[in-house]
């Protein structure tokens, strides 16, 4: 499939940002919050990482209303990109020799919040950079090229950590750097290139505006057929995925401990799932244009919810790698699809606003399966229990999922 520039340019944002889900989300700022000396339990992350998706969430839908009018939409694509990546460096001045964890963690947040901010926006420009057709293998190529590129910083950072000492710091610090400059170097020809071509003229009180058409969407949101009952689903299933993503290393090194899994080779695991999840989401994009996007999301799902059961039952570095191509081969696919299934179904000059809400269900959802790995790990004092815990998340969302048509060509309950 041949390219047009401006797919190109919106395909690099995800090689820039899937870095930072690599290094900051993932891997990096867990082993250094975990350096702390006033720091417990690296699983009390999961707490800051639910305070940063309650704060995107409320946000989201808001901004994607004020969002959808001429000429918004880059503007605060813009705005949270730069936050993140400026939270994102840093997070390098703040050592764990100063025990000022709580600085770190608000330079995590916000971070945080420039990620997912961006993202709603990003996301959004699915609608404007390609038609309905090209949008499951241009979203599937997004996610593919991103994860195999992450590969190119975080490979960088692994090496610096290990040249420099595994338990020492300042790689670690380096590492963000790097994310940081990645980041914001492969953002600009996506400024540069893409357009707003779907969008509501100005008027009036705009802010006053987008509120009441935020209400109305919210009060009729059951009109959209389609978009209701998908949202229902994507709440339940990605909350098991974004967990997953979150939490891998800390419910890894809890429950087989540093004598175990060494930090690098953990590192070395979680750059192996990136080169995994590279082809394994052009696949899924191959295989939704044959089978449709929904069985492969399906598919997803149900791969994720065996990876589940046998991350309860890891005893070895072997069963780490086993599981982890297991996890790598879903990830991207599943992501991938849900964005541009999402982005056919809804009415392409509310985007934006209707992104908003395929955000707050995103990030809300991800509230849930962080805070109930490091719950039920501080109650019963067994990290392996708390991946149990997610595994209804999955079972529900895909009975919920499982109801949408299997062809949307055909279906009448898409509104426009």
């Amino acid at each position: 499939m041949k390219l047009s520039r401006e797919e190109r340019s919106w395909i690099l944002v995800d090689c820039g940002n899937s870095a930072y889900s690599m290094a900051v989300t993932t891997a990096l700022l867990p082993i250094i919050f975990g350096m702390f000396d006033n720091v417990k339990n690296s699983m009390d992350l999961g707490y800051f990482n639910s305070i940063a998706s309650i704060l995107v969430a409320i946000l989201s839908p808001i901004l994607g209303a004020i969002a959808d009018y001429k000429d918004k939409k880059k503007r605060f694509f813009i705005f949270f990109t730069f936050l993140g990546v400026f939270a994102t460096a840093a997070l390098a001045f703040v050592s764990p020799s100063s025990g000022r964890w709580q600085l770190l963690v608000l330079f995590f947040v916000l971070s945080a919040i420039g990620f997912a901010g961006a993202n709603i926006f990003y996301d959004a420009f699915l609608v404007d950079i390609t038609s309905d057709e090209r949008m499951d293998r241009v979203s599937s190529t997004g996610f593919a090229f991103g994860y195999i590129s992450s590969v190119i910083p975080f490979g960088i950072s692994l090496l610096l950590i290990f040249l420099l000492g595994m338990d020492k710091a300042i790689g670690y610090q380096i590492g963000f750097i790097i994310t940081a400059l990645w980041w914001g170097l492969l953002t600009v020809p996506m400024i540069k290139d893409v357009k707003q071509r779907h969008y509501i003229e100005p008027e009036p009180r705009p802010v006053i505006n987008s509120f009441k058409r935020l209400a109305d969407t919210f009060k009729h949101v059951k009109q959209h057929k389609l978009v209701f009952i998908f949202l229902m689903a994507y709440f339940f299933y990605i909350d098991g995925v974004d967990t997953i993503i979150k939490m891998v290393v800390p419910y890894a090194t809890s429950v087989l401990g540093g004598e175990a899994l060494d930090t690098f080779t953990l590192l070395g695991i979680l750059l192996i799932i990136q080169i995994i999840a590279f082809p394994c989401a052009i696949l899924y994009g191959n295989l939704a244009k044959r089978y449709s996007a929904r069985t492969m999301i399906i598919v997803g799902i149900v791969t994720y919810i065996i990876s589940c059961i046998a991350a309860y039952f890891i005893s070895s570095v072997w069963h780490i790698f086993i599981l982890g191509a297991m996890i790598g081969s879903a990830q991207g696919g599943i992501q991938a699809l849900s964005r541009s299934y999402y982005a056919k179904i809804v009415p392409k000059e509310k985007a934006n606003e209707f992104f908003g809400f395929y955000n707050i269900f995103g990030k809300f959802s991800a509230i849930v399966g962080p805070t109930v790995m490091s719950l039920t790990t501080t109650i019963t004092g067994s990290a392996r229990l708390s991946i149990i815990g997610i595994i209804p998340l999955f079972i529900i969302g895909f009975f919920i999922f499982i109801t949408l048509p299997k062809d949307l060509k055909s279906s009448s309950n898409i509104v426009r």
